[in-house]
C-alpha cells in the first residue's frame, strides 16, 4: 500500500511541477501587477478600470459574440449528434475523424485560410462575381468573427454531445415508445434531459475560449473589432501596461471562473459528472 501512495507521487510530480510553473507562478504575477502600479504601490485602480465604457464595451461584444458563436455551435452540433446516433452507419469513428480532422492543423493557418476565402478579392467572391452573384461583404466585421469562432470551436461541440448521446440506452428509449410516448415526447423527456451534460460540457468548452479569443478577432476583424482579449493584448504588447492588463485579466478570470462555478452547481443538480 505504502508502496502504491509512493509511485503515484512520483507519477503526479511532473504534473505538479507543470501545473506550479504555468498556472500558479503565472497566476501570482498577474495578480501582483494587479494590484500594484509601476513604482510597486498597492492600488485597486487596474482593477476597477476594466469597468470603464471602453473596456465594458469590449467585455459586452465579447461575451455577445461569444453567446451567438456557442448557440450556434449547439443548433449545428445537436442534430449532427443524433443523425450520427440514429444512422446506420457501418464506420461512424471515420465520420467522427472528419470533423477533428481540422483540429490537427494549426489554428492560426485556418485561420488566415478563411481570411483568403472570405476577403473582398477572395475566393468566394471571385467564384460569386464568376456566376454575376453579389459579393459578400463580412470581412473585419462581427459576422467574420462569429464565423471563425464557429469553425474553430465547433469540434469541440460536436464531440461532448455525440459522446452522450451515444450513452443513451436504447431500451430507456424503446420503453417510452412502448409505453405509447410518441417520438417527440420521447425526445423532450428522455432524450433531451439525459444530452444535458454533453451539452453542458460542450457549451463550456466554446464559451470561454470564445470569450478570451484574440487571434480569430484579430486577422478576420482587421483589428477593427475590439474584444476584451485584444484589448488586454494591447495593454501587454503595444502600451507594455502589464499592469493595467493584468487588472483587466483579473476580472476575466474571475468572470470565467464564477461562470464555470455556476455551470457545476446546476450540473451536480441533474446528477452529472462535470468539474
Amino acid at each position: 500500500m505504502k508502496n502504491k501512495k509512493i509511485i503515484n507521487k512520483i507519477l503526479i510530480a511532473p504534473y505538479t511541477i507543470w501545473m506550479i510553473g504555468f498556472i500558479v507562478i503565472p497566476l501570482l504575477f498577474i495578480i501582483y501587477y494587479g494590484f500594484t502600479t509601476k513604482r510597486g504601490d498597492f492600488t485597486f485602480n487596474n482593477v476597477v478600470d476594466f469597468f470603464s465604457l471602453i473596456h465594458l464595451k469590449s467585455f459586452y461584444l465579447a461575451i455577445r459574440l461569444s453567446l451567438l458563436s456557442t448557440i450556434i455551435c449547439v443548433v449545428l452540433s445537436y442534430p449532427l449528434a443524433l443523425i450520427f446516433r440514429e444512422g446506420n452507419f457501418s464506420k461512424k469513428s471515420f465520420i467522427i475523424y472528419v470533423f477533428i480532422l481540422p483540429m490537427w492543423m494549426n489554428s492560426l493557418l485556418r485561420i488566415f485560410a478563411w481570411l483568403t476565402l472570405l476577403e473582398k478579392k477572395g475566393v468566394i467572391n471571385l467564384i460569386l462575381s464568376f456566376f454575376k452573384l453579389p459579393n459578400i461583404n463580412i470581412i473585419n466585421t462581427d459576422a467574420a468573427i462569429i464565423f471563425g469562432m464557429v469553425y474553430n470551436f465547433l469540434p469541440f461541440m460536436i464531440l461532448p454531445i455525440y459522446n452522450s448521446v451515444m450513452k443513451i440506452d436504447e431500451n430507456t428509449i424503446n420503453a417510452a415508445l412502448d409505453l405509447g410516448a410518441s417520438k417527440v415526447t420521447t425526445f423532450f423527456k428522455i432524450i433531451l434531459p439525459l444530452s444535458v451534460p454533453g451539452m453542458v460540457s460542450g457549451i463550456t468548452m466554446v464559451f470561454i475560449p470564445a470569450l478570451t479569443t484574440i487571434v480569430i478577432s484579430k486577422i478576420l476583424g482587421g483589428g477593427q473589432v475590439l474584444l476584451i482579449g485584444n484589448v488586454i493584448e494591447q495593454e501587454f504588447i503595444e502600451s507594455s501596461n502589464w499592469h493595467l492588463g493584468s487588472g483587466l485579466s483579473i476580472i476575466l478570470i474571475l468572470f470565467i471562473f464564477i461562470t464555470m462555478a455556476l455551470t457545476s452547481k446546476y450540473y451536480d443538480k441533474e446528477g452529472g459528472n462535470f468539474l
